[in-house]
This record gives structure tokens, sequence and C-alpha cells, in this order.
């Protein structure tokens, strides 16, 4: 009988998990185990996507809590170190690039338990990204690598990583996402804000290299200011970027954008797939808008999720007001000409995660 032990820490880790644990549930005699390390603590807001994804309550709760990322990774380590004695799991399965996912696959390296990462390969090339930190430590030391795109497998042949630790398996998000697009439709989100029939903008910021510079946070808002002045612009506000405009002074440039609490997942999943267009730094969002057929402007120089570009609907676009503003009137001019063309990547079908627990029950 295989066990699983899965670990989640923020936000993004529960859209991945949840359709892993729904395939592990199918199979006879598989055991698993959900660990949440807290890392995203935000009650009200993990509450949310739990019950969105319709995730079981966590075996574990570490509770570690903000602080530095020293302190944060350090905090789970010696968590996560007795939980894992005590389960003792065949494998530890780790999602993404969070502080979790790298500190819970040390522990579990150091003590010879098996890891899977899930996402495994992706890269973005900047190492001032902490994420991309996580991503290289886990890959060195997860004995299974299990990536969502042919870049990813590239990416880790380059590095010199055995072929026979690398599987494509698919995007689990995408399972996340078909399995409830549906759901989320009947929602009617874009009713409930009043944008029924009308053409409206959703974006979200986060990122401390676009929300915690005056002059960078200024320029994005310039430029939703500029686009509210054509049509509605959605934009669901996390608390750090809200605290920075007020503390930059900035909420004039948001007076025409309307601005709302973080939203659960079901709702952004409805107001996103009936976007004329996207404006984010976020990673899942790339994705989402992808397999939803919706264009995607990323303010980043650089990406993990390069298959969003070569075969979505993503683009990069600096952070700054001339260049978003010019690649916005690109795509409203391909979307009014049919020059708008959405592509979907291999293996982004819905069955990433019946891939994946296959594969380790046999392995």
């Amino acid at each position: 009988m295989t066990s699983l032990l899965h670990v989640v820490g923020a936000r993004p880790n529960f859209m991945k998990v949840a359709p892993v644990l729904r395939a592990g549930a199918a199979i006879p005699g598989m055991r698993q185990y959900l660990v949440h390390t807290g890392q995203h603590y935000d009650a009200a807001m993990s509450d949310r996507f739990f019950t969105d994804l319709g995730l079981p309550t966590p075996d574990v709760n570490l509770g570690v809590g903000s602080g530095s990322h020293a302190v944060q990774t350090a905090r789970i380590m010696t968590e996560f170190e007795p939980v894992l004695d005590r389960l003792a799991p065949d494998w530890v399965v780790v999602y993404g690039d969070v502080n979790s996912t790298m500190a819970c696959t040390l522990v579990a390296s150091k003590k010879s338990v098996r890891v899977a990462h899930v996402e495994a390969g992706l890269r973005s090339r900047d190492r001032d990204m902490p994420e991309e930190i996580n991503r290289l430590v886990t890959d060195v030391l997860a004995d299974l690598l299990l990536t969502p795109s042919r870049d990813a497998n590239e990416n880790l042949a380059a590095e010199g990583v055995p072929s026979e630790r690398v599987h494509l398996v698919g995007n689990v998000m995408v399972d996340t996402l078909l399995h409830l697009r549906e759901k989320a439709r009947a929602l009617n989100a874009p009713e409930a804000h009043g944008l029924a029939g009308k053409a409206y903008a959703f974006c979200t910021f986060h990122r401390p290299s676009n929300v915690d510079h005056a002059g960078t946070l200024g320029e994005i808002l310039g430029a939703l200011d500029d686009l509210a002045k054509r049509m509605p612009v959605i934009f669901p506000i996390h608390p750090r970027t809200r605290q920075r405009i007020s503390e930059f002074g900035l909420g004039h440039l948001a007076e025409r954008v309307t601005l709302l609490d973080p939203l659960s997942y079901l709702d952004t999943v409805s107001l996103v797939d009936r976007s004329t267009l996207v404006l984010t730094d976020s990673g899942g969002l790339q994705e989402e808008t992808t397999v939803l057929g919706v264009p995607c402007l990323t303010a980043r120089p650089n990406t993990e999720r390069p298959v969003t570009i070569t075969e979505g609907t993503n683009r990069l676009v600096p952070s700054e007001r001339a260049g978003i503003n010019a690649a916005i009137e690109d795509v409203l001019r391909l979307r009014s000409n049919g020059g708008f063309r959405p592509g979907r990547p291999e293996g982004w079908d819905g069955r990433a995660s019946e891939r994946i627990v296959a594969l380790l029950d046999r392995v």
C-alpha cells in the first residue's frame, strides 16, 4: 500500500494538490496525508480556497505564519521533521515553488524519504526571485521530477538531471480549472459586479518588484487608470498592494479602478473567464488565461512559464505605463480583427493528476 504525504503552504499549492488528492482517492489502498505548513497565514483567505476546491481538513497544520525567508524556512523544517517521523510516508509530494516546497524537501531528503516535485523544471533564470531559488534546490534534491511542459524537461536535461527521474505529466492547475470551470461560470460573477454584457479587464499585482517601489507601482496604476477610462477594470487587491498604494500616496490613480477584497478561487475564475483581457504579475493566471483563451499581459521581465507565451495567450510587458498601454492597444486590436488565436500546450488536458498518482503507485 503506497502512502503519500502532500505538503501545501500557500494558495497556489491548494489548486495543485486538490486534483492529486482526488486522483489518489480513486486508487484502492492508497493512503494520503495532507500537511498544511501555514505559510499563508490568513485563515479567511485560505479557508475560502479549501471550500472552493473541496479540500479535506489538513491532517496536520504546522501554523508557521509569516517571517523572513530564513525564519519561515527554518520554522517549517523544525515543525515538519517530527510529523514526517510520525507519519512515515513512502513519498513526500511537494508542489510549486514556495518556501514550504523547498523546506520540506530538505527535511525529507536528509531523512532518506523519497520526494516527488509536482511542477518541476520551471525556470525564470532570475535568481533575484526567491521562488527561483526554491525551484533549483527542490529539483536538485527530489527523487521524482514531475513536469508540466516540455520546456521544463529541457531545463532539467540542461542541468544534468538524469532522464529517468523526469516525467512529463502535464499541468495539475489545469486539472483543477477544468474540473471547476462550469461551477465557476454558474456563479455569474460578472453579473454580480454589474458587468453583464460589458467588456472589462481583470488585474492582480502583488510582487515586491512591482508594488514595493513607488515609481513602478505608480506606472502600473497609471496604465490601469488609462484603461479604466474606456472599460471597467476589476482589481482584487492583495493587502500588501493596498498598503503600498496608501503609503505612497497613489490613491488618486486607483479612483477609476474597481478595487475588491481578495476573491475566492471560483469567483476569480468566473471573472477571468469572461474578461476581455487580464493584467497581472501572477504565475497561475498566466496558465489559467491560456486555458480559458483570454489575453494576458504579465508585467515582469521574465517568466518561468514560457510555454504560456509560445503556445498560449500570455505576453510579457514592462512595468511602465507606456509599455503596458501599447500592449493593451495591440491586444484589443487583435481581438477586434480576429487575429487573437489562443492555443493550449501538450498535456494540459485535465488528467495530469491521474498520471501522477499512477506513477507514484508503481515506482
